[in-house]
């Protein structure tokens, strides 16, 4: 975990009330190096209570540090008088592809959920124990001198991601998963009861593209990835069943000692000492296991890992709304305020 630090920095969340803001708020209600001070919504909700307005998602209670806070109207201007220097995008790509360049070119630094940006060429899409080289691309957007956008990546390919990325070394030609995503990954209200109620939906419009695009792009290689995407009716965490093919025979012990001794990220305050951690039991892991680890939902889970020949299969569980969205935006700006020297 990082070092307390004594002045804090000032962040807005825009798009507080939806899922995804709702994790922001709830993990940065007592973060060590960021003091919420500007929350915004739809306009419906402009000065309306938080506590009072919020449809509350998540399975634990809502933290009183944030109950009374005063949800603003929309305003950079207003941030900058107020001394923020950090946003927190939880915004729908839609409305993100006009806020945030407007936010970054007043000289914001944006860490943002949406998938708007992610696939311009100076925009990384950060996973810290992943690919922190990456960062730098911030000052291909012109900083220190203006601002900047920093993206996450898809829930789905995080998970993938952390679990990848410590077996390139083995030479990895062929990823193919089938990811199980829990109803919260579709935001709120989502979809309607009758559609997913004892159901399961075999498509999410647009995931199976971004998962194949995003891994290219955040692990710098290009395996063939063929996935498919299931939403099933489960609250939270995307579980995915993924097969890996090597260049040749790697065992399962090589496999499991580098997952053990996958440390690559500095220390940060949302970052788990296990970034990716295996358990052998078979019926390990569940989605009803999401928030488990500390911080809650940053790890990774794996289990059930098999061989064929030069196949490596095993189950994964990531937390679509933590590790997998907000929490990952707040771990990318710890990781820039450390490689900065913000504070």
């Amino acid at each position: 975990m990082g070092e307390l630090r004594m002045e804090k920095i000032k962040v807005a969340v825009i798009g507080a009330t939806g899922a995804v803001g709702q994790v922001f708020m709830w993990m940065l209600a007592d973060h060590p190096w960021f003091e919420v001070d500007y929350i915004t919504a739809s306009a419906a909700r402009v000065n309306q209570r938080y506590g009072s307005t919020v449809h509350w998602l998540l399975p634990f209670e809502m933290p009183h540090a944030i109950r009374d806070r005063t949800i603003s109207e929309f305003s950079g201007e207003t941030m900058k008088e107020r001394g923020v220097k950090i946003v927190f995008s939880a915004l729908p790509a839609s409305v993100a592809a006009e806020a945030e360049p407007l936010l970054r070119d007043m000289g914001f630094y944006i860490f943002s959920n949406a998938s708007a940006m992610r696939y311009h060429k100076n925009v990384p899409i950060l996973i810290p124990e992943t690919n922190l080289e990456t960062l730098s691309l911030i000052e291909d957007q012109g900083y220190p001198e203006k601002g900047f956008v920093v993206t996450n990546a898809n829930c789905v390919t995080t998970g993938l991601a952390m679990a990848v990325a410590p077996l390139r070394k083995f030479g990895i030609k062929q990823i193919s998963l089938c990811s199980y995503q829990s109803v919260s990954g579709a935001g709120y209200p989502g979809l309607s009861s009758f559609d997913i109620t004892d159901n399961c939906i075999p498509y999410i419009g647009g995931e199976e593209e971004k998962i194949e695009k995003e891994i290219k792009k955040i692990l710098s290689f290009d395996p063939i990835v063929d996935a498919y995407c299931v939403r099933v009716p489960v609250m939270f965490g995307h579980l995915e069943a993924v097969w890996l093919t090597f260049e040749q025979e790697v065992s399962i012990e090589d496999v499991l000692k580098t997952w053990d001794e996958f440390r690559e990220v500095p220390d940060l305050p949302s970052t788990p000492k296990l970034p990716v951690l295996y358990d052998g039991s078979n019926t390990f892991p569940q989605p009803k296991y999401a928030f488990w680890g500390t911080p809650k939902g940053m790890e990774v889970y794996t289990g059930r890992i098999k061989k064929r020949d030069n196949r490596i299969g095993f189950m994964l569980l990531v937390n679509n709304l933590v590790k997998g969205s907000a929490g990952g935006s707040i771990q990318n700006a710890e990781a820039f305020v450390q490689k900065y020297g913000l504070l």
